[in-house]
């Protein structure tokens, strides 16, 4: 379905339960156009990566405001051995420069930072779709 818009999950993994920049997040994706499953806190990483295959996403967005974004790599891993390693991801939170460096190397798409443009998260997501989609149908991007 090349000419839907983007899907993307926004959701929280592990025990971190403040959730207000991932609701942000969320209604501005939606009223960007978007099309966004949003999940509860407290997600489990193969509960998400579940919800990722049924629901044909093209980005997952995380959301950390505590340490639960080192949970992601194992999320990364989940997703690919579930064959779901298209799938773009992308942190938003508070997340210290050592362990951006962490998430980016397990393949992590972009991390965002307290203060990131609305604007600039939904460019990103767009943009990671797109290439996302050309990946999965073969066409360069």
């Amino acid at each position: 379905m090349p000419d839907r818009p983007p899907k993307v999950i926004v959701t929280k993994i592990g025990l971190d339960g403040h959730d207000r920049g991932s609701r942000i997040v969320a209604a501005f994706l939606r009223d960007a156009g978007m099309e966004v499953v949003y999940t509860p806190p407290w997600q489990q990483i193969a509960s998400v990566v579940k919800l990722a295959i049924e629901e044909d996403a093209d980005v997952l967005g995380i959301s950390s405001l505590a340490t639960d974004h080192l949970l992601v790599p194992k999320l990364m891993t989940a997703l690919r051995d579930a064959g779901a390693g298209d799938v773009q991801v992308i942190v938003g939170g508070i997340v210290p420069a050592d362990d951006e460096a962490a998430l980016m190397a397990a393949g992590v798409a972009r991390v965002f930072h307290p203060g990131s443009s609305l604007h600039e998260i939904a460019d990103t997501v767009r943009a990671l779709a797109q290439a996302g989609r050309a990946t999965r149908s073969g066409v360069p991007s």
